[in-house]
């Protein structure tokens, strides 16, 4: 028996069907349930897709690291990844992993011993070494400093600016200071500008170094043979 070919239009309608079916199946999963490696695997199964290269895509997911973030105003003031070792690192392979960390993020840093904890930090940028039950914990982390600085000072400027013009509303002198009044709320929307406009961008930034890491790291790791 032959085996039916399809047109390519028939192709393009199935992929196109296909494609649909996978945003109504996103949209109708709760949000926050997620989904067990299991259950992508029996999904794989029926879309052709052997179970091993799922497992293998998830545990590439896992040792990726899962990001983490802090936000200010809805911005991004701080970005994160944790990364779980299935095995312990060893003074080799912690000493290539600072090297890694000084040459991505440029910056020569220090090195901290407190018994089985190692961390390297720049400033507001850690990286956290950490004993688990089945091997090591990685924290990356870091936060703009410098943008909440000048985001909440600039805030802080326009609320002395709204506070002036109720006062000066109130005696009657709005008119002779508005000169002054429209220079902080100026300097105030400046300032807050400068913190804020800086951040996506760093973000994005700090978030594609940490990943890189995470990577390199997992592959050094599946490359060395366990001890």
């Amino acid at each position: 028996m032959n085996e039916r070919r399809y047109s390519e239009e028939e192709i393009a309608a199935i992929f196109e069907r296909a494609a649909q079916a996978q945003k109504t199946a996103r949209r109708q999963l709760p949000p926050g349930a997620g989904m067990t490696l299991a259950e992508l695997q029996e999904i794989g199964d029926d879309v052709g897709i052997p179970a091993e290269l799922v497992a293998e895509a998830a545990r590439a997911i896992d040792q990726s690291g899962r990001p983490t973030s802090r936000k200010y105003l809805g911005l991004p003031i701080g970005v994160g990844r944790t990364i779980e070792l299935d095995r312990r690192l060893s003074e080799e392979e912690w000493e290539h992993l600072v090297g890694d960390l000084r040459e991505t993020f440029d910056a020569r840093g220090r090195v901290r011993y407190d018994g089985p904890f190692r961390q390297w930090t720049n400033g507001n940028l850690q990286a956290l070494l950490e004993p688990t039950a089945t091997g090591h914990r990685l924290r990356l982390q870091t936060v703009k400093g410098d943008a909440r600085g000048l985001m909440s000072g600039g805030l802080a400027l326009l609320g002395v600016a709204a506070t002036l013009i109720v006062a000066s509303a109130v005696t009657g002198g709005l008119a002779g200071s508005v000169s002054g009044i429209v220079f902080l709320a100026a300097l105030g929307v400046g300032m807050f500008g400068l913190g804020a406009i800086r951040l996506p961008g760093w973000a994005r930034l700090r978030r594609r170094q940490m990943e890189a890491v995470a990577e390199r790291l997992a592959l050094a790791a599946r490359a060395r043979p366990r001890a």
